[in-house]
């Protein structure tokens, strides 16, 4: 849209440039004398920029510039000079009403109406820009550190699927062992006790066996799940060997253990495992032990539970059976 303010014969000389001008509707826009310095036209967004009316500035010599733009105006002024008919950009920092700005003046020289130099600067404010620079730059470094996140995630999931049984989703043996000797310590430390519970899967029915080796699978898994269930964080539970589990108890004694196994048999011995339209039932075998109660090694504790597990077996299975308690002299 013309600017009404503009002069016609400006306007005239101005042709050529229409199209430039056009891609930077919106812009400041500053039309001066070549030779003079002299203001001869400041449209509306620029006056606004300068904090002036366009009238105040129209007409004015270029002791303007200093007034407007301080330290700023001798490199204004110097790139104007330099301006060439083919048209240059520079950017220049300003201070305009106490605030920092940047800007992109496109210059071209042209010939006025009356034959003289005039000097058109499209100014843009580089503002947008920048914030627009600033976002990408924030969604870039987000983005990078998601990547990141999810490299650190992929590389803890694979620490934690080597250190896991695949079939039951449980620690493997090395893991629990290294728990347990910590349990040991902490509790030796602090004279505090834990519990050490020893799980074996009872003989399946010969009718379950004849179904094939897929449903060995699906009670594993099922055992697993039921486990991880039934402890804290602070515990822990693995597959020990093949048939066999451990379970690590943080801060109980044997009673407690045993309350809590004998609830977790029950759970076992009425648990359903679907498999191709029949019911499966299965149950446990468990052996519990305390530390330093019924132990005062580490290996002293596994025997008393391995040696507990044993006598549960002994009696049929499916029963939680507690290691005795040595009264020893002091």
């Amino acid at each position: 849209m013309p600017d009404p303010m503009l002069d016609p014969r400006l306007a005239a000389c101005l042709a050529p440039l229409a199209p430039a001008l056009a891609a930077h509707a919106g812009q400041g826009l500053v039309v001066k004398d070549g030779a003079s310095g002299a203001w001869l036209h400041v449209n509306a967004v620029m006056a606004q920029w300068l904090g002036r009316p366009a009238e105040a500035l129209i007409g004015r010599p270029p002791a303007l510039e200093t007034e407007l733009f301080g330290e700023a105006a001798t490199a204004l002024r110097v790139a104007e000079q330099a301006a060439g008919a083919d048209g240059a950009a520079a950017q220049h920092k300003v201070e305009l009403g106490g605030v920092r700005r940047e800007f992109e003046v496109l210059r071209q020289r042209l010939t006025g109406p009356e034959g003289q130099p005039l000097v058109v600067s499209v100014w843009q404010d580089l503002a947008p820009e920048r914030r627009r620079e600033a976002q990408l730059r924030n969604a870039l470094e987000q983005l990078e550190q998601q990547q990141l996140a999810n490299v650190a995630l992929r590389r803890e999931m694979q620490g934690q699927q080597s250190s896991r049984d695949t079939a039951t989703g449980l620690s493997n043996r090395a893991n629990f062992e290294d728990q347990l000797r910590r349990e040991v310590d902490l509790s030796t430390r602090e004279h505090r006790e834990f519990a050490l519970v020893s799980i074996e899967i009872d003989a399946l029915a010969a009718d379950v066996i004849a179904l094939g080796a897929d449903v060995r699978p699906q009670v594993l898994e099922t055992l697993g799940r039921l486990l991880r269930g039934n402890t804290r964080a602070m515990d822990a539970s693995c597959r020990y060997d093949d048939n066999r589990f451990s379970v690590l108890l943080s801060g109980v004694g044997l009673a407690t253990a045993h309350s809590r196994m004998e609830g977790f048999r029950r759970q076992c011995a009425t648990q359903i495992v679907a498999h191709e339209g029949r019911d499966i039932g299965f149950t446990v075998s468990m052996g519990v032990a305390s530390f330093p109660h019924t132990a005062q090694t580490q290996d002293e504790l596994r025997e008393a539970c391995e040696g507990a597990l044993a006598e549960a077996r002994q009696r049929g299975g499916n029963r939680v059976t507690l290691a005795s308690i040595e009264f020893g002299g002091g």
